[in-house]
């Protein structure tokens, strides 16, 4: 078999004009609280709600959850095309931080807010998957305002790779922080104060209250970084997109996270199905996710050590196979004791922090490999495609695993509380939630032959 080339990552100290802040690196990490909570809670919580709260089927509420994120694979390339255009005394990426992400707080409390109410037996689900898919639409249109521009900056923030590596570790670090609070607490939230309908609208307010911090913290405390030189784009977006296709490492690693995107998105959709038809307890949803998110917090400087060893293509090789066998490993559930289940979470947890700061470490050497390529810097374009295809995947996640719920014969409920189901139905729990994600996520690597961003001289 042929050898796969890989990158040479190896981190070299940057010199001290290139080293930012700790303000800056916090400050914009911080953002993290909004993708972290729109990321997370909808993947986690829309499909149950739907499902066990508003009585719609498991197959059309698969669809539903998937259906208003397509829109993005069209609006985030624009986004990030209008984001390159923009000039204003603030730069071009803070002032959508700041007008997008507070709209995005407002929209989310509208989208659990349930104004018509659970469909009535043997009535008409019309008017609820209405509202919902609409609202969903607006909320995912003013996330890509917020994500584009803000994935943007750290390629015009620094031309160092080693500290885009830095802030990557800050970013990821935070990121598991704000996945932690909003994935543990949201369900808390619900749960405590009476669930159904009035419980989804508190959480709303709590999920609200987290991405205003983000958005303040992430706005201001970038006020004193580099905004680097956006430099004028190709004429139409057309060209921009020739650009990105024509940027092979960009294609490949895109390729690779946003399938890797779709099987996390399904194990996160499944956590609430997990505890309550696997585990048999409802309660179990927030200690999963603590079990998942926490070895982040402690073990993502390690991972970073591991990239400036190994290189970073190696290091996403080996976080991405330590998740897929952690969750294929995790089929075994019902035959376990708990403890073992939630030991083979924290493994899962484990692989997904180096498989996250991999993938996002290495997407500005793929826009900085085109900037030395073509001379131009068109941030915005890449993070643009970038974001659409990981809002792809974060949806068809949990549309399969609405689909699979569908084909095992889910029961859908309106009492806020999930029916009774069959054994053939918690199988079917069961396999999206283990066996489904950890063939998507280990099939991705695939993607990853000869992955380099070495820039090969022109031909004398």
């Amino acid at each position: 078999m042929e050898a796969v080339p890989m990158q040479n990552s190896v981190a070299v100290a940057p010199a001290d004009s290139e080293l930012l802040s700790p303000r800056v690196r916090i400050g914009y990490s911080l953002g993290s609280l909004v993708t972290g909570a729109f990321g997370t809670v909808p993947g986690l919580l829309l499909l149950p709600y739907l499902t066990d709260t508003l009585g719609v089927s498991a197959g059309l509420a698969g669809l539903l959850v998937l259906a208003p994120k397509a829109w993005d694979v069209v609006a985030n390339p624009l986004v990030g095309r209008v984001s390159d255009r923009t000039h204003t005394r603030w730069g071009a990426r803070r002032p959508y931080l700041l007008g997008a992400g507070l709209t995005l707080a407002v929209l989310f409390v509208a989208l659990f807010a349930a104004p018509f109410g659970p469909v009535p037996p043997g009535g008409s689900p019309v008017l609820a998957v209405s509202y919902v898919a609409v609202a969903f639409l607006l909320t995912a249109t003013a996330f890509a305002f917020f994500q584009v521009p803000y994935v943007s900056m750290p390629a015009e923030m620094t031309d160092s790779a080693a500290e885009r590596t830095r802030m990557m570790t800050w970013r990821v670090g935070l990121l598991a922080t704000a996945i932690l609070v909003s994935g543990a607490v949201a369900p808390w939230i619900v749960d405590t104060t009476g669930g159904g309908i009035v419980g989804h609208r508190l959480m709303g307010l709590f999920v609200a209250a987290l991405m205003v911090i983000g958005t303040l913290c992430a706005f201001y405390g970038t006020a004193t970084a580099p905004i680097g030189a956006v430099q004028a784009s190709e004429p139409s977006l057309r060209a921009q997109l020739k650009v990105v296709a024509a940027n092979r490492p960009f294609r490949v690693l895109v390729a690779c996270f946003v399938v890797q995107a779709t099987g996390v998105a399904a194990m996160l959709a499944g956590v609430q199905y997990f505890a309550d038809h696997v585990l048999h307890d409802h309660g179990a949803t927030p200690l999963l996710f603590l079990t998942v998110v926490s070895p982040a917090l402690v073990v993502t400087p390690l991972w970073r050590r591991i990239g400036e060893r190994l290189g970073k293509v190696r290091g996403y090789i080996l976080a991405s196979a330590t998740l897929t066998a952690a969750t294929l490993a995790l089929v075994t559930a019902p035959l376990v004791p708990h403890f073992l289940v939630y030991a083979m979470i924290a493994v899962i947890g484990f692989g997904y922090a180096g498989q996250q700061l991999f993938g996002l470490a290495l997407l500005p050497d793929c826009i900085a490999y085109d900037t030395a390529r073509t001379g131009k810097r068109q941030a915005g374009v890449f993070t643009g495609v970038w974001t659409a295809g990981e809002t792809l995947g974060l949806a068809l996640g949990p549309g399969i695993f609405g689909q699979v719920l569908q084909l095992f014969g889910y029961v859908s409920s309106t009492t806020g509380v999930s029916a009774v189901q069959t054994s053939h139905a918690e199988l079917g729990v069961l396999l999206g939630f283990t066996l489904v994600p950890a063939v998507i996520v280990g099939v991705a690597l695939l993607f990853l032959r000869g992955f380099t961003t070495e820039v090969v001289p022109a031909a004398a």
